[in-house]
């Protein structure tokens, strides 16, 4: 039944020349998700042993955005990518490479 439904909505979508299946905050999606990879990936490389700020690493791989540097570092030292150390100031909290 829902396939049918399926069918119908793509053939009226043709008929009022529709695209039913043209999705575009899809796309947007996997090319925000492709540069967020892309900069968790430098981030990464980026943590050594010494403890960085989020701005340090920020420079260190030419990210115009510490924020966004910031919760990437986060987001790894909760899966335990990466270890933290400082209080809850993100201007003061460091980072480094888990062991």
């Amino acid at each position: 039944l829902i396939a049918l439904y399926e069918r119908a909505v793509g053939f009226y979508a043709t008929l009022v020349n529709i695209n039913a299946y043209h999705q575009p905050g899809v796309e947007a999606g996997k090319k925000a998700a492709a540069t967020i990879l892309s900069l968790q990936g430098k981030v990464l490389g980026a943590l050594g042993g010494a403890p960085q700020t989020a701005e340090q690493v920020a420079a260190a791989v030419g990210s115009a955005d510490p924020e966004a540097v910031y919760l990437l570092l986060e987001h790894l030292a909760a899966n335990g990518r990466a270890a933290s150390a400082g209080g809850a100031d993100p201007g003061t909290k460091t980072f480094s490479r888990r062991a």
